[in-house]
């Protein structure tokens, strides 16, 4: 269970305060997947960070009693002085999975080779990339937070990268961000729209996208 309680956000700007979420409570529904929404600078990626504790609320409290990804893909965590092998370690170490189990599946899913024995200060953006991926799908969520699912690699890996993410949320709840509507039709059954600092649930997807898209226009 994932519960915002009297969540609020607001940044100090040169122009003033800018309020990115207004005060809210909302218990996300398990087994749900929900597909948040908005117009650029609305806030969403700011809110899947408080989400997943990266960053703090301005007001109120998150609750998590879900064993909970960081956002899907992001290799911004990575210390870049420690190899592939000694980073992913620390993180399974973290979350208390089986480190050989990890290193085996990441070596072979992210196809990095040796260069998982080099630091990653020498990788590039898309090696990172496979690696966080990899990383990602080795560990046993129940709640994935994807922020902006991206293509990583070639076609082939794509697909892979796809298939993987299927597989793992046929038995995960999913909160993500999107601007691809066949996206969020894809992996999500339920929405939340963030407007102007007021977030609103919808039951379905497909009304939450209307809303956006009126947003939008």
């Amino acid at each position: 269970m994932i519960e915002l309680v009297n969540v609020s956000k607001r940044y100090k700007t040169p122009n003033g305060i800018k309020q990115v979420l207004k005060p809210c409570s909302f218990t996300f529904p398990q087994g749900r997947n929900i597909g948040l929404l908005g117009v650029n600078g609305a806030g969403k990626s700011t809110l899947l960070r408080m989400i997943a504790g990266s960053e703090a609320p301005t007001t109120g409290k998150i609750v998590r009693n879900v064993k909970m990804s960081w956002p899907l893909g992001f290799s911004g965590g990575f210390n870049g002085s420690l190899t592939g092998y000694e980073n992913l370690r620390f993180v399974t170490r973290i979350y208390g999975e089986d480190i050989q189990r990890v290193e085996a599946f990441v070596r072979e899913f992210s196809e990095l080779g040796d260069y998982l024995n080099m630091p990653i200060k020498s990788y590039s953006s898309g090696m990172k990339a496979r690696l966080a991926f990899g990383l990602s799908m080795a560990m046993d969520f129940e709640c994935y937070l994807v922020d902006e699912i991206t293509g990583v690699g070639d076609r082939r890996f794509q697909e892979k990268c796809r298939d993987a993410f299927k597989a793992r949320s046929e038995h995960a709840s999913i909160i993500m961000v999107s601007h691809s509507m066949p996206t969020l039709k894809e992996h999500c059954d339920m929405g939340a729209v963030l407007d102007r600092g007021e977030l609103k649930f919808y039951e379905d997807i497909n009304e939450a996208i209307d809303t956006y898209l009126n947003l939008s226009k």
